[in-house]
């Protein structure tokens, strides 16, 4: 089974190990206000900022709204941040976990071993009562190597087959999976066979990753089947592969373009309903 402490940190410990410690600032909303402006009025010292949108994901389009970024590009965005092959990495956002797992996925998909997500976000470390500051960092240039493919994805077919043979989550919000409403996509449902299961089950009313034996026991996923969950462009669903790592399933895989890669070729089946 994976170590909680293999995945998760908390305030006080980040915080007794901040001098040691890569921290960056994944904070990410989907339409509204920028994550980089809510860094710039404050955040945890040392800690850089990291675009969810153009660093830790590939421009929009046919393969959906947050594709893999290219490779090159992020050793280059993560060269920049400091970081090194033995940098200790700790990621947060604003409290929820989703974006701030998207950035520990990326980096361990980029064979970053050494990431872990803070449990709780800048909330659980304001409520600490912990230091923020808007003071700027100046990182040294770093020397990253990035190993694309060291967590599993999944391709659209791959996702259609899994939904059939193993468990697909859909991590989105129930109205959105039985296709009531959708108000990002151009098209409402879910891929046929996939079971919802919606990110904010995760955690708990603090914004904290929920234990090992909970999260084994909601999943209710069997060991012997394959098992991969999707989203709407494959953020979200970043926190329920960090939810199953928790779980003990490391082999989970992340469909990367999810819903708004799913949708761009009309012949594949959409379900609506539960």
């Amino acid at each position: 089974m994976v170590s909680a402490d293999d995945l998760m940190i908390d305030p006080d410990e980040l915080l007794s190990g901040l001098a040691g410690t890569t921290v960056l600032d994944a904070r990410w909303r989907l339409g509204g206000r920028p994550g980089r402006e809510d860094y710039a009025e404050g955040h945890i010292p040392g800690a850089v900022f990291i675009d969810l949108d153009t660093e830790l994901a590939g421009p929009p389009g046919q393969n959906g709204r947050h594709p893999l970024p290219d490779p090159a590009h992020l050793q280059t965005a993560l060269r920049a941040k400091g970081i090194d092959d033995t940098s200790k990495i700790v990621v947060y956002d604003a409290g929820d976990g989703q974006a701030a797992a998207r950035a520990w996925w990326i980096l361990r998909w980029a064979g970053h071993r050494d990431t872990r997500v803070l449990d709780g976000g800048l909330k659980g470390w304001a409520a600490k009562g912990h230091p923020v500051t808007a003071e700027t960092p100046a990182p040294s240039q770093g020397d990253i190597t990035v190993r694309p493919g060291s967590l599993p994805t999944l391709t659209a077919d791959e996702a259609a087959k899994l939904a059939q043979t193993g468990t697909l989550i859909d991590a989105r919000v129930a109205p959105r999976f039985r296709g009531e409403v959708e108000p990002v996509d151009a098209v409402a449902g879910h891929i046929p066979g996939a079971v919802n299961r919606p990110t904010t089950e995760n955690t708990g009313d603090d914004g904290r990753l929920r234990q090992q034996e909970e999260l084994r026991d909601a999943f209710g996923v069997d060991e012997d089947a394959p098992v991969g969950a999707y989203c709407g462009s494959g953020v979200t669903a970043a926190h329920t592969v960090l939810a199953l790592h928790r779980a003990g399933r490391t082999d989970a895989a992340l469909y990367v373009g999810s819903w708004s890669d799913w949708i761009t070729d009309p012949n594949r089946s959409v379900a609506t309903g539960e």
